[in-house]
């Protein structure tokens, strides 16, 4: 960085720290545009980087999301790739919004963007959305967690899992299957069986741990181990699941979905997922109409519409309505019980 340039930066700094929000933004705009028409790229960045960063401290989140937002325009402009240095610059500011600055979802789905555009993930970058879903999930924002966590690096389930499980740990008992299964379908839908297995034993291991009363059998071959919950059909069959993915077949997958059928049933919105799922691992052809990954990831996840841009529920919080659950007696498992 230039002595100009951070002269420049020191300058609007001390407008921020005297309560000159409106000067020094406006003021931060003016020079950074300049540089822009120079194809000045790494000139414009600094600029609004350290502009952004003073804003966002002083708790100006619209000024200093605005200057985020035209800092990824440059990104775009420039043809920057998403590599280490570049991805720091974005988090660093993503880190310092204030939690419900409306500028930060905007801000998120940009840098997202960005990354999809000139990086090799078309979802966009695994770290990027880590981050993104780590801090919603901070935020109190299960549903904006969900959809970045899914998609996001091999750290990720451990932290969708707490998201669920905390979730879970504010409704009945017995919905335990409905949070777990938020966890495990995503990641199937997007072939990420190891994160999906990851994601479930995380969840499954802290509901027995704080549910000491719970019945839990320990179940062990020379192949594998699972817990069976007798009061929790639905929790075995996402386990059986998984294990009929990694070591079944189609004849395998029908036998369970069909032994689970009513409750599956009862519980009204897996029916898309599992024919996804029994179609990607299965073989198990279902009809197509328009694109069935981003239309059952857009229900599951974000309560209707498509992929990545579909809206959200009006209400992000944990307090939200809850699926309905199923809570009939459970059928004995598949070579179980």
């Amino acid at each position: 960085m230039s002595s100009k340039i951070e002269k420049t930066i020191a300058r609007q700094q001390e407008k921020i720290a005297e309560g000159q929000y409106y000067e020094a933004h406006q003021q931060l705009r003016v020079v950074a545009s300049r540089y822009v028409k120079q194809e000045n790229w790494n000139a414009a960045i600094d600029i609004l980087f350290g502009g952004a960063q003073a804003l966002l401290k002083a708790g100006e989140g619209g000024s200093g999301g605005d200057l985020c937002m035209y800092m990824v325009d440059v990104y775009n402009k420039a043809e920057l790739k998403p590599d280490a240095g570049n991805k720091d610059k974005l988090l660093t500011l993503l880190r310092a919004f204030p939690p419900e600055e409306p500028t930060k979802k905007r801000f998120v789905g940009e840098l997202i963007g960005w990354s999809s555009t000139f990086g090799e993930f078309p979802n966009g970058d695994p770290e990027l959305h880590h981050v993104a879903g780590t801090l919603y999930a901070a935020d109190a924002e299960p549903y904006e967690a969900e959809r970045h966590l899914a998609l996001g690096t091999k750290d990720s389930p451990e932290q969708l899992a707490r998201v669920e499980y905390d979730w879970y740990a504010q409704d009945d008992s017995h919905t335990a299957a409905l949070y777990a299964a938020r966890a495990v379908f995503p990641y199937l839908l997007t072939g990420n069986v190891w994160s999906a297995n990851k994601a479930l034993l995380i969840f499954t291991s802290r509901l027995s741990a704080s549910n000491k009363s719970l019945s839990v059998q320990e179940v062990s071959s020379t192949s594998s181990d699972m817990r069976v919950y007798p009061s929790l059909p639905l929790l075995n069959f996402l386990s059986l699941l998984l294990l009929a993915i990694q070591r079944g077949g189609s004849d395998l997958y029908r036998q369970l979905a069909k032994h689970y059928a009513p409750y599956i049933k009862e519980v009204g919105t897996w029916d898309d997922a599992l024919a996804q799922i029994g179609e990607t691992y299965f073989g198990i052809k279902i009809p197509r109409q328009g694109n069935p990954l981003f239309d059952m990831m857009g229900s599951m996840l974000f309560g209707g519409g498509g992929g990545g841009g579909s809206p959200k529920p009006s209400t992000s919080k944990p307090s939200t309505p809850k699926p309905k659950a199923a809570v009939a007696p459970a059928p004995p498992a598949p070579e179980l019980d």
